[in-house]
């Protein structure tokens, strides 16, 4: 393990969630407003914090590592950078075209289902070149017409050009050449080529995650170096490390080079972080809910380990990066209740975020939020909100839920706010099935496990909604995907496109193209300076039969008896959890990967659990849950002073300083040896 202090910075809609891990493996950590116009700002205001309050000085940091929103908002709030785009003649409209397909086919008004705000038709150059499926080259590159494009997109102000060539995963001389032409006229602009950004067939996927790439990579270039300059003038000799997608952390000089993989940054650190609490409670399937102040990402956890996709959504477009497997919703503490044309109560996916933020937080804001809610029904403590480190003012609280929510609907104040919380919960349980079920998995199986600053507020509830019977409640619920960052390995992937049929694979072949590909990996382990690290290597391959459309990634395991028998017997297995059945035809594996990782933590609790204090009750609270005919005393509990086999029932409210556990009538609570806080169903 390094020595010296090891920081994790996750930045949140809302909050900036700050970790920071002793020698001693003791864990400090502290909640800041999420400064909006320059997410590195509260970044830094938390170095200051670390010498005045924890006595760790900048010199004293020995790793620092980041989950940053910053790449996934440039594309929610169209912030992104003004690019272009050269590609193949005749196709410069892909981007535009898509799959042809649509998803609200009976609406009267039929929205763009692909991301052509990305570039234009008048910023999509088309120059001669032609590559033909096995890579053979059909007509030669024109460079003047490259130099053309790559003139006139400067000219219209790009800061980005993608550069998209057909079938240049089977080839990519023509890419590499035009990439030069491009940096030595307009050294400036940033370029994104698609055989390093997705080397895979499927020419719509593969230009829209290139042009993704290139629309964030002048945006998180000019983030990661304010933060890198900041972090230097501390005196912080820690190179700064980013979370990717997948679940592994790599250097920022990397990160800049390939910022298309950082769309999940935050949920991902989240998800490791969930998935070793699991671990020291003794639960390998579970269901992970993180609850911020903007969203909600759900993923799952089955036997010890994240589900891994290959591809995934980033506000309903496809981008081809290996990614957890999260399932983001706007609801979150901040969301914002409001009434529709039909009369009906909404929640989200607008949200007041940190700035003005809800209305209780006396900053101006004036919508109705969740946690606006949970002041009115007595979860929350107004003076104990983020560890005490903003007091609440619960007058404005019902002043906005009884103006907007309450009195349009003829409701109570009480009644309001209920509502606001059940149709939240309503939306979480669904993102929650299409996580679960859609895999093939029984929710009811799983233990939910909530993080993140509202997680724990919501969990009974959403677990009675599913009938799950067990609720699993970190040390540090509220803080898990900064504590995650600090357990992540470094880990870089490569994969390529392969297209053969398993009868025509032998294993000599696999381990052959395998070889090219952890020849590039390593190169970029190199950057990370492990010191001699132990490097650990796993390989996939995306599946499918014959003529199937889409693929499933399947472990590939080479040390097995008969790799490729087995890779075939994973695969259907595989297929009949997802699909629900499973047929002995023909198959074949449309890409390789391989994944390179190395350190990484099998712990994040700060070692063994040890209680402070003697009294766990501090007092009582009248709350109201649903189900309920009126308010009702709840024991207001003390998580730090909570002994191991401590036992309570519900109704009750455990505080923290970085989040509050709501638990309802009908369930107990115990805390477990590793400090684990336990709900059970009673019913169970």
């Amino acid at each position: 393990m390094t020595a010296g202090a090891q920081i994790g910075v996750d930045i949140g809609g809302t909050f900036t969630d700050v970790v920071c891990r002793l020698d001693d493996g003791t864990l400090k950590f502290v909640k800041l407003p999420t400064t909006r116009k320059d997410e590195s700002q509260a970044v830094l205001q938390s170095i200051a914090l670390m010498a005045r309050d924890w006595g760790v000085k900048p010199a004293d940091i020995a790793r620092f590592t980041h989950g940053t929103t910053v790449a996934t908002n440039a594309v929610l709030e169209r912030k992104g950078a003004r690019i272009g785009i050269i590609t193949t003649e005749g196709f410069r409209d892909v981007l535009e075209i898509g799959r042809q397909m649509r998803h609200q086919m009976y609406s009267v008004v039929l929205d763009s289902e692909t991301p052509a705000f990305l570039a234009p038709g008048a910023r999509r150059k088309e120059v001669p070149e032609r590559v033909a499926a096995d890579g053979t080259v059909l007509t030669a590159l024109d460079e003047a017409a490259v130099k053309r494009a790559a003139d006139e997109l400067a000219a219209d102000g790009c800061e980005a050009i993608a550069i998209c060539f057909l079938f240049s995963f089977r080839n990519p001389a023509h890419e590499k050449r035009a990439r030069e032409i491009v940096e030595k006229a307009h050294p400036a602009v940033k370029v994104a080529v698609s055989h390093e950004v997705d080397p895979a067939f499927r020419e719509y996927e593969r230009t829209v995650v290139t042009a993704f790439d290139a629309y964030v990579k002048p945006v998180i270039d000019r983030y990661l170096a304010r933060l890198e300059k900041g972090l230097a003038g501390e005196g912080v000799p820690a190179p700064l490390q980013v979370m990717q997608s997948r679940g592994g952390l790599m250097v920022s000089e990397v990160a800049r080079q390939r910022p298309v993989r950082l769309f999940l940054s935050g949920p991902a650190a989240g998800v490791i972080g969930a998935s070793l609490a699991g671990a020291s409670a003794e639960i390998g399937d579970l269901i992970t809910v993180d609850i911020g102040g903007t969203s909600c990402d759900i993923a799952l956890i089955n036997k010890g380990k994240a589900l891994i996709r290959s591809d995934g959504l980033i506000d309903g477009y496809p981008v081809r990066v290996a990614m957890v497997d999260v399932n983001s919703i706007g609801s979150g503490g901040g969301s914002i209740a409001w009434i529709d044309r039909g009369g009906g109560l909404r929640v989200g996916p607008q949200s007041a975020g940190s700035e003005p933020g809800p209305a209780c937080y006396g900053r101006g804001g004036e919508q109705p939020t969740v946690t606006d809610a949970s002041v009115v029904l007595g979860y929350v403590n107004p003076d104990f909100f983020a560890g005490g480190s903003l007091t609440l003012k619960p007058e404005l609280a019902h002043r906005v839920i009884s103006d907007k929510v309450a009195k349009p609907l003829g409701l109570t104040l009480e009644q309001a706010a209920l509502g606001i919380h059940r149709v939240l919960n309503a939306q979480m349980a669904e993102g929650i099935r299409l996580v679960s079920v859609r895999q093939g998995l029984d929710p009811r199986k799983f233990a939910l496990l909530p993080l993140g600053g509202g997680g724990a507020v919501h969990a009974t509830a959403l677990a009675r909604d599913l009938n799950i019977a067990r609720v699993v409640v970190p040390r540090t619920p509220g803080v898990l995907s900064a504590a995650g960052l600090l357990a992540a390995p470094v880990a870089h992937e490569v994969s390529a496109a392969y297209g053969r049929t398993l009868s025509d694979t032998t294993v000599g072949d696999l381990r052959s193209a395998l070889g090219t590909l952890d020849k590039d990996c390593a190169k970029l382990m190199k950057l990370e300076q492990l010191n001699g690290a132990t490097v650990t290597i796993q390989y996939m391959a995306d599946v499918c039969y014959i003529g199937q459309s889409y693929t499933l990634e399947i472990p590939l395991r080479l040390d097995a008896v008969d790799p490729i028998a087995t890779l075939y017997d994973d695969f259907l297995a595989n297929h009949d959890r997802v699909y629900g059945h499973a047929t002995k035809v023909p198959a074949r594996i449309v890409n390789l990967r391989t994944v390179h990782q190395a350190g990484g933590l099998d712990r994040i609790d700060g070692g063994p659990f040890k209680p402070t204090g003697s009294k766990p009750q501090k007092t009582t609270r009248r709350v109201l849950t649903a189900g309920q005919a009126g308010f009702a005393e709840a024991a207001i509990l003390d998580r730090a002073a909570m002994p191991a086999g401590f036992t309570f029932q519900g109704p009750a409210i455990v505080e923290q300083s970085d989040t509050t556990t709501l638990v309802e009538p009908g369930w107990n609570g115990a805390v477990d040896q590793a400090g684990n806080l336990i709900l059970t169903w009673q019913g169970a």
